[in-house]
């Protein structure tokens, strides 16, 4: 009951509120990006959802468009802006990913939407992740996020929606509040973002 009819309310509710009494950080952040990366504040991608099913993600661009002399994009750690450093360093980014879950795509805690490239890699017991809607938080993430391996995020993910609840729920927001006041577990141990996964 709690999963199909009260999470939804509270992910709808919360996601309302939070917009409204974010705004004004998220009209500045905006302001700055849109500085910053020539135009551009929002980074929209293509993820997998709940069963799989395919939305658009909403994020604030936190690296610039820059390419080598052969046109090819520099890497995660070169185009990272001085401005899209700080708003990924506070988890300011997220904060667009409110509008996906007042659509309906996202909830509040769920395991992070990951890219739709690795749909074909993961095995039967990585797939249950998406038996569950994706989230702006998770067990995952509060558990070392970007600096933890992957076999270890999909365990603590497929443990979530194993065992989803509403305290759980609160507990994981409580160590979120915690993780983005420290700054911990942006990054991997060697680059700005975690290796892309590889089936292995």
């Amino acid at each position: 009951m709690y999963s199909n009819l009260i999470k939804p309310f509270f992910d709808f509710i919360s996601a309302l509120i939070g917009l409204v009494l974010l705004s004004p950080i998220f009209l500045l952040v905006v302001i700055f990006l849109y500085i910053a990366n020539d135009g551009k504040p929002f980074f929209f991608q293509l993820r997998p959802g709940k069963e799989g099913k395919i939305f658009k993600i909403i994020k604030f661009k936190t690296m610039n468009d820059k390419k080598d002399s052969e046109g090819n994009l520099l890497s995660d750690a070169e185009r990272l802006t001085a401005i899209g450093a700080f708003v990924r360093r506070t988890s300011l980014d997220e904060i667009p990913q409110l509008i996906n879950v007042v659509k309906g795509n996202m909830s509040i805690v769920g395991p992070r939407p990951l890219l739709t490239t690795y749909l074909h890699l993961y095995n039967d017991f990585q797939n249950q992740r998406h038996n569950a809607k994706p989230g702006i938080t998770g067990w995952a993430q509060v558990n070392g996020r970007n600096a933890i391996s992957w076999d270890k995020k999909f365990e603590y993910d497929v443990w979530y929606v194993q065992h989803i609840s509403f305290i759980l729920d609160v507990k994981i927001l409580l160590k979120t509040i915690q993780k983005v006041l420290l700054s911990e577990g942006i990054n991997s141990d060697n680059a700005a973002t975690i290796e892309p996964f590889n089936g292995k």
